[in-house]
């Protein structure tokens, strides 16, 4: 696998954390992960949301204090 890539979407709010995966995985391949940082309390909604909606799988979803670490597979 290729690097770890990391989208720090700390102090967005809903939809930007979702939007800039978005755009951050587009330039990935399928099976690629990209890991999201973010401290936006409705993205504990949208992360997963936004995967089941694009094809894409949501490999975990921690929590470390504030901020919530997403780890998305590609699709």
């Amino acid at each position: 696998m290729s690097d770890q890539i990391i989208l720090d979407a700390l102090g967005l709010l809903c939809p930007l954390p979702v939007l800039k995966a978005r755009k951050r995985l587009q330039t990935l391949k399928p099976g690629d992960e990209l890991t999201i940082q973010a401290d936006d309390p409705a993205a504990i909604v949208d992360v997963p949301h936004f995967c089941a909606e694009a094809g894409h799988t949501l490999v975990s979803a921690t929590e470390q204090g504030s901020m919530q670490v997403y780890v998305i597979r590609k699709g």
